[in-house]
């Protein structure tokens, strides 16, 4: 054992390996996200204590490979080398061995402890296959173990691996597949001129055979140690080597071949759904159905939603009737309306809006699970490409049609932390299930029959809208080398494992929750706070004296003071900027949060919004609602998902901006037309 305080076990692996399975099972909640210093890619580490040992999981990027293709790779590589790990895990998908053993042949001469996890195990066992760990195990050197991370039966077998390969220090044995790279003609020559100890941590044998495959910042090292004829003689070696790549993947995958053999006995029982895969994954008609898939799916999160927006509800009621009570036993009325009106109606609508989230999550969660949403991923890359994003893209934006919080709650399955963001900051674009409940009815009262034209008007501006976004943030979150298509393998078919899939949704609806609750009880506070007066005369408030003093600048684009304000409240909830406007015009009474967060209205609402706002300016407050920040959960959610307060307040910033400008835009096109 170390003898640091604690052992850090570092995850290995290919993506759908099962690494983030494996990695939330063994922390729970005992974990913590960020970024890899000065790279857009995500950082996961968390602890756990087993037979008294503490431990630190770093559960890396993952990879297809170690090479020097992407900041992915060099991540990854580099944690490896720095020394940090005691341990890696590396996990292989038990279900076709025979690709996701490519790590394991590309680690092959690194001297970093490490045993091997074949992971899927009951996957592999569907389909027939019956794999020999032991036989394995006695051909590479290290402890391997069959293993199903969703089964916490079975972490016995893991931690007993685990302890051996850190007592024993075990070291994959490369002998077999360095005689497989010494067929390779410039192989045996690149190998011997290496000096020791190049880089600390890999061995000559994967030193030469990624100098074989042109790994520039490899190549870079090695000459650095070398001079004069040994230099020579290295770039010499070196180029004349072609399709290096190609030479050392034949290796590998020989070596793979060999490992197998004996290994592994398959019957032909695969698990597949037929016709559907077929349909999924068609060139013409996947499109269309993987769009089905994803609307059912979100009119089915409905389904396990309701029971937490019933008690949302219920909590709802609870206001009126309790600030009556402590009114009448004399509790002052700030104190009654803050814990009402503030506090619980809150309380009430977090609870409401994370049933919807739960739903989604455990849906599109189960589509991950049964191997649904690689097809998703697969049928939409190239169009997402486009985007400078990858095909998992396509359901948070679907999604968001919806609600944008579960949007930003989807993009969980997007592994790049920079196509993660750009993803959020695009679907914020995409106007939610209360815009589309709002937007028609204010075309309505002041546009009648236009409605439809409006309405085509905003889904064009949308996706221009869209397109700016990715141009203009995709140039700092996605480098070019990460915007081409994924190369992926379509993982079969499976059950899925209803605890893992549950203890997954719970954990990340609880984190969710306390998140959101503290973002949106300080901004409708702050809001209520400006709006409160203890007379009920809305024009003693300050929110009233702010919105006069800032109309000429507000007047710029097309919304005079009331209209302004709306415009901010649809910044908490869409639907609060029609309780907003009703209460401004009308001249009395506070703005609630109820009246913020459930759209509750004046019965003369249409006689007021037409006696008071002009068709300009009321095309304006349309466009500047549609394209505001869709509501304060969701710029919670964002926070939860981007876990950087920089970019979620610049997204916020630059919405709020350009919703201010189509404003202006739809304001003076308005003065032309009427």
């Amino acid at each position: 054992m170390t003898d640091k305080k604690e052992t850090v076990i570092a995850l290995l692996g290919q993506p759908n390996s099962g690494k983030s399975t494996l990695f939330n099972a063994l922390t729970g909640l005992r974990q913590h996200v960020g970024n890899w210093p000065g790279k857009t890619v995500e950082k996961k580490e968390g602890n756990f204590t087993h037979n008294g040992v503490n431990y630190l999981v770093a559960d890396l990027p993952g990879t297809y490979s170690l090479s020097a293709n992407s900041d992915e790779e060099m991540i990854t590589r580099d944690y490896i080398a720095s020394g940090k790990a005691d341990v890696v895990c590396i996990l292989a998908d038990s279900s076709q061995l025979e690709r996701s053993l490519y790590m394991l042949a590309d680690y092959a001469g690194i001297t970093v402890p490490c045993f091997l996890v074949l992971n899927m195990n009951d996957v592999a066992e569907e389909q027939g296959k019956t794999v020999n760990a032991t036989e394995i195990e006695k051909k590479l050197g290290i402890p391997v173990v069959k293993f199903s991370a969703p089964d916490t039966k079975v972490y016995g077998a893991f931690y007993q691996a685990l302890e051996r390969a850190v007592k024993g220090k075990t070291v994959l044995n490369p002998e077999a597949l360095r005689k497989k790279y010494s067929e390779i003609d410039a192989y045996s020559r690149i190998e011997a001129i290496i000096p020791d100890n190049v880089i600390p941590g890999y061995s000559k044998v994967w030193l030469a055979a990624k100098a074989v495959e042109g790994d520039a910042p490899v190549i870079a090292k090695i000459k650095a140690a070398l001079s004069g004829g040994s230099k020579d003689a290295f770039d010499s070696a070196v180029s004349s080597v072609d399709k290096g790549v190609v030479l050392t993947g034949e290796r590998k995958f020989a070596w793979i071949d060999e490992i197998l053999s004996g290994s592994v006995r398959s019957k032909k029982t695969s698990v597949s759904l037929g016709k559907f895969d077929r349909l999924i994954t068609h060139r013409i008609w996947g499109k269309p159905v993987v769009i089905l898939t994803i609307v059912l799916g979100l009119i089915a999160s409905f389904i396990p939603a309701l029971p937490l927006m019933g008690v949302g509800s219920i909590i709802s009621m609870i206001p009126e009737p309790l600030n009556n009570a402590l009114l009448n036993i004399g509790c002052p009325a700030f104190i009654s309306a803050l814990l009402c009106d503030v506090v619980i109606r809150c309380f009430s609508f977090i609870v409401q809006m994370l049933g919807f989230v739960f739903g989604v999550t455990l849906v599109f969660g189960l589509l991950e699970e049964i191997g649904v949403m690689a097809r998703i991923s697969y049928v939409f890359d190239n169009t997402m490409a486009k985007f400078g994003l990858q095909g998992k893209s396509v359901m948070p934006f679907l999604i968001s049609f919806g609600c944008t919080m579960g949007g930003a709650a989807g993009t969980r399955v997007i592994d790049n932390w920079g196509q993660k963001v750009l993803t959020i900051a695009l679907a914020w674009a995409v106007p939610c299930g209360a815009a589309w409940a709002v937007i028609p009815l204010l075309s309505t009262i002041f546009f009648g029959a236009w409605v439809p034209v409006i309405i085509l008007v905003i889904l064009i501006v949308m996706i221009l809208h869209m397109w700016l976004t990715a141009k203009l943030f995709g140039r700092s979150l996605v480098k070019n080398e990460d915007r081409c298509g994924m190369i992926m393998e379509l993982p079969p078919y499976h059950k899925p494992k209803w605890g893992a899939l549950f203890r997954y949704v719970f954990g990340r609806t609880k984190e969710t929750f306390f998140r959101s609750l503290k973002v949106v009880m300080l901004v409708a506070f702050v809001f209520w706070l400006l709006s409160y007066t203890n007379t009920g005369d809305i024009t003693t408030s300050i929110l009233y004296k702010v919105g006069h003093f800032i109309e000429p600048v507000t007047k710029l684009f097309g919304l005079g003071w009331q209209t302004f304000m709306a415009f901010i409240a649809s910044s908490l909830g869409k639907e609060g900027s029609l309780g907003v406007l009703c209460t401004l015009f009308s001249g009395s009474g506070n703005i609630s949060i109820g009246s913020l967060m459930s759209g509750t209205r004046a019965a003369n609402m249409n006689e007021l919004l037409v006696g008071n706002i002009s068709k300009p300016e009321a095309l304006a407050l349309i466009f500047a609602m549609t394209f505001n920040m869709p509501c304060i959960v969701a710029l919670a959610a964002t926070y939860q998902e981007t876990h950087s307060v920089k970019w979620t307040a610049r997204i916020a910033l630059y919405y709020t901006a350009v919703a201010l400008i189509l404003a202006g835009i739809a304001y003076y096109v308005g003065l032309l037309i009427w």
